[in-house]
């Protein structure tokens, strides 16, 4: 099925899910547009917002006219992809055009915040689709381990080196440096790694 096709179902699966009970998303993988329920915990948001800050300070010197956003759709039509990472890192007027979504290769970065639920979606298939889209850097941060895992280098579709770290560590993230201290496990008090 071409993307232009798949494109217009994955609307259709959006205006169907207003309806529904819940927050869904509409994502195209692999096997086409899917419908997914989103029940992200605080703990989740609280990732997320701890990490655009820090990269939003840090990209004032880095990457002028970037910032670390939520939310915005993602796509490749060359692959037939769409994806909606936690967060992304983007020049800032992108968010000023018109359509639903951002173009892949304008993305400098994904961040990903594993879901207690669909755990293997961050770790498979968006593994191997952000490189395919041609993004430099990806972050995933696991709250149910305390895992966080850096993937970069770019080299034929693939990441070449993944980078593991702790909740608690400094992580290097491309040209960026992410203090991880305050990240929460789910189930947890505090930030206890293990």
């Amino acid at each position: 099925m071409d993307y232009a096709k798949m494109r217009s179902i994955a609307e259709e699966l959006t205006a169907y899910a207003e309806h529904l009970e819940g927050a869904w998303t509409v994502e195209i993988g692999p096997a086409g547009p899917f419908l997914a329920m989103i029940s992200p915990s605080k703990r989740s948001h609280g990732t997320v917002r701890r990490i655009r800050n820090q990269l939003d300070e840090q990209l004032l010197t880095t990457h002028p006219g970037y910032i670390c956003a939520n939310g915005p759709e993602i796509e490749h039509p060359a692959i037939g992809r769409m994806r909606r990472p936690d967060a992304v890192v983007i020049p800032e007027d992108v968010l000023d055009e018109e359509g639903l979504a951002v173009d892949a290769t304008r993305v400098l970065a994904v961040i990903e915040i594993v879901s207690p639920s669909n755990p293997d979606n961050d770790y498979g298939e968006k593994l191997t689709e952000y490189p395919a889209m041609g993004i430099a850097h990806y972050l995933i941060v696991d709250p149910r381990t305390g895992i966080i895992q850096v993937h970069s280098d770019l080299c034929k579709d693939r990441y070449q080196h993944k980078d593991p770290y702790i909740f608690g560590d400094d992580v290097p993230f491309g040209p960026w440096t992410l203090e991880t201290s305050s990240f929460r496990r789910y189930g947890k008090a505090g930030n206890e790694p293990r």
